[in-house]
């Protein structure tokens, strides 16, 4: 649940039709910071929320310029700059040793783990996953858009595919540490 949450304001983007683009970027704005103001008032700290932050931003800059110029270029590309700046938040909390989905995985967590190496090492790679999958995406977007198709039933599917593949991945990944830890200490009894 964690997830669609984080990723709530990037699907209300997708639905709204393409034809009203600077309303889906304020739609997704106004979702996003509902959605910030919803979890720091649950106790969620910005650790958490790197994502919902970065897109509030890029919502922002998207209706600003969708509403200056509701026929700009930007618009065949959007679904790709959402895919790659995705990719790019998520890629900079790597870098900064962050990754953003330690915050996600807090909420679930133990504390007494989160400090632990395999506990972070298991987010590096679920975020690297997700930066993947984003920049995947990002690209497959670019060629479908710089070819005409930025806004067809091909680019929905890529889009889908982008946040599906990475979702399933998360869920069996931590599935398969979590029950190989176990395993762990039944050995150890």
């Amino acid at each position: 649940m964690s997830y669609l949450r984080t990723f709530l304001p990037w699907i209300v983007f997708a639905v709204i039709p393409s034809g009203d683009w600077q309303w889906g970027a304020l739609a997704a704005l106004v979702v996003s910071v509902a959605v910030i103001a919803q979890q720091r008032r649950d106790g969620a700290g910005f650790d958490a929320l790197v994502i919902e932050a970065g897109s509030a931003v890029f919502f922002a800059v998207l209706a600003g310029i969708a509403f200056a110029d509701p026929h700009s270029g930007v618009h065949d590309y959007s679904a790709a700059l959402s895919s790659g700046t995705l990719a790019v938040i998520a890629g900079l909390s790597l870098a900064v040793g962050r990754p953003f989905t330690l915050g996600i995985a807090k909420r679930t967590t133990p504390r007494e783990f989160w400090d632990l190496k395999p506990f972070i090492r298991v987010n590096v790679v679920i975020t690297s996953v997700w930066t993947a999958a984003f920049a995947v995406t990002a690209v497959v977007l670019a060629v479908l858009a710089r070819s005409g198709h930025g806004h067809s039933t091909p680019a929905t599917a890529v889009q889908i595919a982008g946040f599906v593949v990475p979702m399933v991945f998360t869920v069996r990944y931590v599935s398969h540490v979590q029950a190989k830890a176990q395993a762990a200490g039944q050995v150890a009894r």
